[in-house]
């Protein structure tokens, strides 16, 4: 894994990290029933209590992610997802390992997700898994669906 990768800050009307969106967006619609797609489009991105990130190597963009504050020291993690042709360069555990320094170094204490319960959605429970969140109960405006699994990691 490069040693080189870059979590900033980004604008959700930036060209690519718009791109990358998109392809979120259309992977979550793909895959989740319509009314359980809770995925941050660029107007989502735009609130006051979100944060979106990229993490990049060099100028390129490899993903983008959003953290979303629901409390005082709770972030959501929000549409989280890696350019398909960055995949298997540990570019997700790279990015969620800087998030979580980030949220701890600006003092929370939890950070919770939502993510689909379906196989489209496997290798991102194992991500999370292996970085140590664990299954909870529905957070935040999210009630009890066979079609969510969420998950909160303690920091």
């Amino acid at each position: 894994m490069s040693s080189d990768f870059e979590l900033r800050a980004e604008a959700p009307d930036a060209e690519d990290v718009r791109a990358l969106l998109d392809r979120h967006l259309t992977f979550i619609r793909d895959n989740s029933p319509a009314e359980e797609c809770y995925a941050l489009d660029e107007s989502g991105l735009e609130a006051e209590n979100v944060s979106l990130f990229g993490l990049r190597d060099d100028s390129e963009l490899l993903a983008i992610c959003a953290l979303k504050q629901i409390e005082p020291f709770h972030l959501e993690l929000k549409s989280m997802h890696t350019a398909e042709a960055a995949r298997g360069r540990g570019v997700g555990r790279a990015m969620l390992r800087q998030l979580v320094a980030w949220a701890d170094t600006n003092s929370y204490a939890r950070i919770s997700l939502e993510t689909g319960s379906n196989e489209a959605f496997g290798p991102a429970r194992l991500l999370y898994d292996s970085a140590g969140f664990r299954n909870c109960e529905p957070f935040g405006d999210y009630v009890s669906s066979p079609n969510s699994i969420y998950m909160t990691l303690e920091l």
